[in-house]
């Protein structure tokens, strides 16, 4: 009669013959999912490091009712070129939807809009982001898309569309000069001084 539980086990197993190794990968326990929340942490760590876009999503902005008109001017805006703004006297030359956008493809979407139209000199475009009237939230996007918009370097003013191009849904917005249009001002002005004289 065995002794311990050990000669026990080896005598209920002496005519067992092993598994030879057949080459495959011995799967171990079944490694638990990971949660929601974990997976958008590792995924926001991964688009950190490669997200060259510097517009922030804060967990909150100001808040814009959907029918609040918006109107920021920067620093260095002519007071005429702003009310020309305001009053939807540029045309616009590009326009972005954002209907049922999500807000990072939002972000993203605004960002490479920006980026666009300052590369090829656009002096005004228009973005169409709605009110949000009937959301959950209302003004939810329009309030990140104002945020978005005072954030940007590449954004010299803003104002609310006129109500026949989207009224409290849409903002026009009047983009920075790059440096090739700076250039040709200059020499324009230098020009037209010197014929003046």
């Amino acid at each position: 009669m065995p002794s311990n539980d050990d000669d026990l086990f080896r005598l209920e197993m002496a005519d067992v013959t092993p598994i030879k190794p057949d080459g495959r990968a011995d799967p171990g326990k079944p490694q638990r999912k990971d949660s929601i929340r974990e997976q958008l942490r590792r995924a926001a760590a991964v688009d950190d490091r490669r997200d060259n876009n510097p517009l922030t999503v804060p967990e909150q902005v100001e808040p814009i009712g959907p029918l609040d008109i918006i109107g920021v001017k920067k620093n260095g805006v002519q007071e005429g070129v702003y009310r020309k703004l305001r009053l939807g006297k540029y045309e616009a030359q590009d326009s972005l939807d954002l209907h049922r956008v999500r807000l990072m493809d939002a972000r993203n979407q605004v960002h490479q809009f920006l980026t666009r139209a300052h590369e090829n000199s656009l002096r005004a475009v228009l973005i169409s982001h709605g009110k949000g009237l009937h959301s959950e939230r209302p003004g939810f996007l329009k309030s990140y898309v104002m945020h978005w918009l005072h954030e940007s370097q590449l954004v010299l003013a803003y104002h609310t569309a006129p109500a026949n191009r989207g009224g409290t849904g849409a903002t026009f917005v009047l983009i920075r000069k790059n440096s090739q249009a700076r250039q040709r001002n200059r020499e324009f002005f230098m020009e037209a001084g010197k014929n003046n004289r």
